[in-house]
């Protein structure tokens, strides 16, 4: 076990980097998890865990062999970890290589359309592994997969499910191709209600927080689907619309 206690060590500088900047962790390949709860999901769903910082050593589960050891005391965690209240773990992962598949052979996907707050992202990937998804598609400049909040929020979905990141006209291609209509949730007179809808086989289109789906989105859907609810409410979370869709989808099963 390693011991640092200089906030200008390199590692404790590389961890800096790893929360905080998007082109940082592509160029390195790695991504940062910071609670014990990601630890050890890295380790059930065996991803490539590279290194582990730690404030108690004891507390810490059976690593393999070529993970790092590093402690650290409070005060240098409090300066390296991404959270407000550091829970005295952090873990360093190498970031999966995913390209686009040739064709979908699942039945149901979720597609993700600017959605730039992390923590919805991550909450939607939850969710979308909690109701049996078979992947989620980022388009149009999502919040990234790997920052920290949106690894934190989804609770170790991270880890176990597909996800792509992908240009409008790339996914619609596979769609088309996998033989998967794409649905766009839209609060307009022309939506089916959801209760009526077919989500046996399909991909589900959620916007984002402030806009909704983008024009080129909503003409890329086969249909349009509603969630009903009181006049007087414009709208929902992007989380919390995904979370409906999902479950209206997988009362099919």
């Amino acid at each position: 076990m390693e011991i640092i206690t200089s906030r200008t060590n390199p590692l404790c500088t590389h961890l800096r980097k790893l929360a905080s900047s998007v082109s940082y962790r592509r160029d390195c390949g790695e991504f940062l998890c910071d609670s014990p709860k990601l630890l050890e999901e890295a380790l059930l769903w065996r991803a490539d865990l590279r290194t582990v910082v730690c404030t108690d050593p004891a507390a810490l589960p059976a690593l393999p062999d070529a993970v790092r050891r590093v402690q650290v005391p409070g005060d240098l965690m409090k300066s390296i970890s991404p959270a407000q209240t550091p829970q005295g773990v952090l873990s360093v992962c190498g970031l999966p290589g995913r390209t686009l598949p040739e064709q979908l052979t699942g039945r149901r996907y979720v597609v993700l359309d600017g959605v730039q707050d992390p923590g919805n992202v991550g909450t939607i990937l939850r969710t979308a592994d909690a109701f049996h998804a078979d992947g989620l598609f980022l388009v149009n400049a999502c919040a990234d997969l790997y920052n920290p909040k949106t690894v934190r929020a989804s609770m170790g979905a991270v880890f176990r499910c597909s996800v792509w990141t992908c240009g409008l006209e790339e996914l619609r291609a596979l769609l088309t191709k996998s033989g998967l209509p794409l649905y766009g949730a839209a609060l307009r007179s022309d939506t089916v209600d959801v209760r009526r809808a077919d989500f046996s086989h399909c991909a589900v289109a959620v916007g984002s927080e402030g806009k909704g789906l983008s024009a080129d989105a909503l003409a890329a859907c086969d249909l349009t689907v509603r969630i009903p609810m009181s006049g007087h409410c414009e709208s929902l979370n992007a989380a919390a619309a995904a979370a409906v869709l999902l479950w209206e989808a997988a009362r099919d099963d």
